[in-house]
């Protein structure tokens, strides 16, 4: 197959016959190629003798994020270690690395190492600060105090907070897996970088550009409230909380209807007396739960939920859970029409070390 070949729909995957090697460990490396292997990529997991780290904090951690894959173990600091992995990369459209800086180079997973395997093979590295950058521990958490994302979340009465997932780790991984198939899609080889600092500035758009363009230092408002919309941003109710997003005068048309409030028809004088919306709003949202407010508004188009835990969230999204072997887990957010992913569990480790049965780039 040839890269970028279309599918036959309902029988392969969208990426299947693409070959893709990952070196890495916990969260970041490993969610980008899942996803990848969700669509129907052959991804086989470079493990040292150890195994993946996320191996040591529990079975389900490591199959949240390495279902459908394979292992070969492999000594990299050796030359038995590096002879395979040539082996491997001569076959391989591309190899994802989430390691140091130092530790990529000092294992032979650049590009530069690798090309005299596989010209054509594309090498991700995924790291901190880029793969020229610091060294230095980056941590989804330590990125997000680093760029500014904790800075911005909380009260603002209150310290600095995270916001409960490993927003960074996440959103680098998905970033990874798209810079991997556009150099893939473009018949190149070569070395790709993704950093979660570059990431998580990126995802701080219009804070960033405002920041840079008008000179606006950005600000926590209270309950999350959004910077330019208003209202939009968690209301307390008679029950519960409700998250309402107004972004528009049509929504606001709506809503105000709904809640019985009069005045501020247009943006500009919701955004200018801000105080006074959300006080406005906050006193008619009391009148009712915040179940009972999303039964009201939903069917109006406005834009609005009950917070929910996880727990109730996921009971009531049944088809959002999906079994790969013995573990139920959130299955993949791609949904290609016509293809079911084969849902596989995460795989021993060395599971497939004795397999042998590489191909080349060449012949797919």
């Amino acid at each position: 197959m040839t890269a970028g070949q279309p599918q036959q729909p309902g029988k392969s995957g969208p990426l299947a016959g693409i070959r893709v090697l990952e070196v890495g460990h916990l969260l970041a490396g490993p969610y980008a190629t899942m996803m990848l292997a969700d669509l129907g990529a052959e991804v086989t997991k470079i493990e040292p003798p150890g195994g993946d780290i996320s191996r040591q904090v529990s079975d389900a951690y490591f199959a949240s994020l390495n279902r459908g894959k394979r292992s070969v173990c492999l000594d990299l600091t050796t030359g038995e270690g590096q002879a395979r992995l040539g082996e491997l990369a001569s076959g391989a459209h591309a190899l994802l690395v989430n390691m140091k800086p130092s530790v990529i180079r000092r294992l032979g997973l650049t590009y530069a190492d690798l090309k005299r395997w596989n010209e054509r093979i594309v090498c991700v590295a995924l790291t901190g600060f880029g793969l020229n950058g610091s060294d230095e521990p980056a941590f989804d958490y330590v990125i997000q105090a680093a760029t500014g994302v904790a800075a911005l979340t909380g009260d603002p009465a209150g310290p600095p907070t995270l916001p409960g997932y490993s927003a960074a780790d996440n959103s680098s991984g998905l970033t990874a897996a798209l810079g991997l198939l556009a150099q893939i899609v473009s018949g190149r080889g070569g070395q790709v970088e993704v950093s979660l600092r570059d990431v998580m500035l990126s995802q701080l758009n219009y804070r960033a550009s405002a920041y840079l363009n008008e000179g606006v230092e950005p600000r926590r408002l209270p309950l999350g409230a959004h910077s330019y919309y208003v209202p939009a941003q968690l209301f307390p109710t008679a029950e519960g909380h409700l998250a309402l997003f107004i972004t528009h005068d049509g929504f606001w048309k709506s809503f105000a209807a709904e809640a019985g409030i009069e005045g501020f028809p247009t943006m500009a004088e919701r955004a200018e007396h801000r105080a006074e919306v959300i006080d406005a709003v906050t006193q008619a949202l009391a009148g009712d739960t915040a179940a009972g407010w999303e039964l009201r508004l939903r069917p109006l188009g406005i834009p609005a939920a009950a917070v929910r835990t996880l727990s109730e969230s996921l009971t009531a999204t049944p088809d959002a859970v999906v079994r790969a072997g013995g573990f139920r887990l959130v299955g993949s957010s791609v949904r290609v029409a016509g293809y079911e992913p084969d849902y596989r569990p995460p795989p021993r480790l060395g599971e497939h070390g004795a397999d042998t049965a590489v191909g080349t780039v060449a012949e797919s």
